[in-house]
């Protein structure tokens, strides 16, 4: 069916006129408004909008004008990213009604190549979460098993690829929020070195930490996504100016074949310990004897400060949202409490009504962090263990092209399974905070199912601004396994989709 081409076969057949790209778009808007319903992937369809620039596409193709790489592709978009048509609430009743002036870089970028904007998708508020569970509209649902989380919290990004919904989305990686969900869902998606994709436009929650990513089915897609997107951009400061290469041209068999007998692989101890679920180390395991098959050599190698990343990464990331989120006052931006006694109570009323209970904890704990008294003994500390971090890859990257292991320590938990137990929560992103602290790019590949038929993700690794011989390595792994061609069922098509 067409929902599950690949972002390649729709721009092939967009530019040989083979389909219409307004096609294309209704037939997304099809599978969505017949399927989302019992997902809950979009939280707004920006049908209208993704139509007319449809239309567009195919009136440059039959004036023989050229197009982008991305001609026709339907894309979703986590709605922490700024577009200047439909909302951005980043799943907030702080910003319920919030329209941007202006569209973020990426979103630029996309339409630029031909792509099709065609709805916002739902995402842990503020993206705080790795479930998806903590949006204020309502939770998505993973579309292998419908009690499942997605992960979050691009949650609804990586469930709208792995639905068929679309064939490519771009989600934000804080602490693993692309990884996580592409490994619960089946799917590909990778988050850049920092500094490698513009952050302008995407509403800040740790603005040393975050990062806008691609999702996608395959790794090709994933790579062609990456080529767009990715450069510098003069208005964000911390975009750097770095050679993009074509990633997917990069993902041929010379290239490839090239690659598969000199590939080192390193294999963090740490992230084979107590903790790991025994189906997910075991299909790990299994990932490495193929690349071993190939050719590869595995290397043993340690990250002894790992241990530290999760302690690390939730002060620095909440202490840089206290900060970032302090604007939502209900004066500056955000929703405004209605009838306020006074000054004092405008602004603890307006954030009390606008956040909900998770932002709430992380922005009291990182205001803690930064407080006076505390700063030195705690938000210091993390600063000095993200060093030591950092220096642990560069120790590892001297041995190896790239790491090898885990995405998370489970498959996709159950929704409402660990909403009572932050920590728990947390700690499902034990193997994917590490890279964001040390600015690292990594992606989640599908490697094998659960006896339960939950995907399992591995997690790749790569040096900095390392992107090709990450994507290569994924490549090289995806072209040999059959997991990124299994789907879900389709999701029930009763009842209509919740998107507005």
């Amino acid at each position: 069916m067409d929902g599950e081409q690949s972002v390649a076969t729709i721009v092939a057949d967009v530019l040989a006129r083979r389909r219409a790209a307004v096609e294309v778009c209704q037939s997304a808007l099809r599978r969505i408004r017949a399927g989302d319903a019992a997902v809950g992937a979009f939280l707004e369809l920006t049908e209208q909008r993704a139509l007319e620039q449809a239309a567009r596409i195919d009136a440059e193709l039959a004036a023989g004008r050229p197009v982008g790489p991305l001609a026709g592709v339907p894309i979703a978009v986590k709605d922490n990213i700024c577009t200047a048509f439909g909302h951005t609430t980043c799943a907030s009743r702080m910003l319920a009604d919030y329209v941007s002036p202006y569209n973020a870089t990426v979103i630029e970028r996309i339409e630029a190549a031909g792509g099709v904007v065609i709805g916002k998708t739902n995402l842990d508020e503020f993206a705080m979460g790795s479930s998806t569970e903590n949006s204020a509209r309502f939770p998505t649902r993973n579309p292998w098993d419908p009690t499942r989380v997605p992960g979050g919290s691009s949650g609804g990004s990586a469930a709208a690829v792995a639905a068929g919904f679309v064939p490519a989305a771009l989600g934000s990686d804080t602490g693993g929020s692309v990884r996580l969900p592409a490994a619960f869902c089946g799917v590909v998606g990778l988050k850049a070195t920092y500094g490698r994709v513009s952050r302008f436009g995407l509403v800040a929650y740790g603005s040393s930490l975050d990062q806008i990513g691609p999702l996608a089915a395959t790794v090709p897609d994933v790579a062609r996504v990456l080529s767009v997107i990715a450069g510098r951009d003069p208005r964000d400061s911390t975009s750097v100016a770095q050679p993009i290469s074509d990633y997917e041209a990069e993902l041929s068999d010379t290239h490839l074949r090239a690659l598969a007998g000199r590939l080192r692989i390193g294999v963090p101890r740490e992230y084979f310990g107590p903790g790991l679920d025994s189906e997910t180390r075991a299909a790990i395991e299994a990932a490495l004897d193929v690349y071993r098959r190939l050719g590869a050599e595995t290397v043993p190698v340690s990250l002894p400060h790992s241990r530290w990343a999760i302690a690390a990464y939730y002060l620095i990331a909440t202490a840089e949202a206290s900060s970032n989120l302090a604007r939502f006052d209900g004066v500056h931006y955000g929703r405004r409490t209605p009838q306020p006694r006074d000054l004092l109570d405008l602004y603890c009323a307006s954030r009390s009504e606008g956040f909900g209970a998770e932002v709430k904890r992380r922005l009291m704990l990182g205001t803690f962090a930064l407080s006076a008294g505390y700063y030195d003994a705690y938000y210091d500390k993390a600063l000095r263990v993200r060093r030591l971090i950092r220096c642990d890859f560069d120790a590892a990257f001297e041995r190896c092209d790239v790491l090898a292991g885990p995405t998370a320590p489970t498959p996709a938990f159950r929704l409402g399974e660990k909403l009572a137990d932050p920590l728990q929560m947390y700690l499902a992103d034990v193997y994917t905070t590490a890279v964001n602290l040390a600015g690292l790019p990594a992606l989640s590949v599908p490697c094998g199912f659960s006896a339960a038929g939950l995907p399992i993700g591995l997690q790749l690794i790569g040096p900095p601004f390392g992107e090709a011989v990450l994507l290569q390595a994924a490549r090289l792994y995806e072209r040999e396994t059959p997991w990124h061609q299994q789907r879900p069922r389709a999701a029930p098509t009763s009842g209509n989709s919740h998107a507005r």
